[in-house]
């Protein structure tokens, strides 16, 4: 049986950007889904009854949201290629806190390149 791996996302957010620069880096085939911020999909409000706001990856029917959280079980469940977070855990605990103090900020044209990366810092 063939993964499904479905991620729903807005073309804009630099934190969908964050999650299909991830796919990419770790070879996962996927769906790309766009939704609309504005008038919300029936598939985003059932996966993210919560928040009902992108990105979301939908594996094998299960959700799993908020970007940092997906970049990181991407990492988890695709461990064949390489790493996106460092192995040390005091510079994993930096890249994480980069990764979401960059995240809080604005949503510019440019932003996104600052985020993708978890791994680099």
């Amino acid at each position: 049986m063939a993964e499904e791996v479905v991620l729903l996302a807005f073309w804009f957010s630099q934190f969908a950007a964050r999650v299909k620069i991830s796919l990419a880096e770790k070879g996962v085939e996927y769906e790309y889904r766009e939704d609309n911020r504005w008038d919300k999909s029936p598939l985003l409000l059932k996966m993210n009854p919560v928040k009902k706001q992108v990105p979301v990856l939908i594996h094998n029917g299960k959700p799993v949201c908020e970007s940092t959280i997906i970049v990181e079980y991407i990492d988890e469940v695709w461990k064949t290629k390489s790493p996106l977070l460092p192995s040390d855990p005091y510079k994993r605990a930096q890249a994480r806190f980069w990764a979401n103090f960059r995240g809080q900020e604005d949503e510019g044209p440019n932003s996104s390149l600052c985020t993708v990366g978890l791994g680099s810092w």
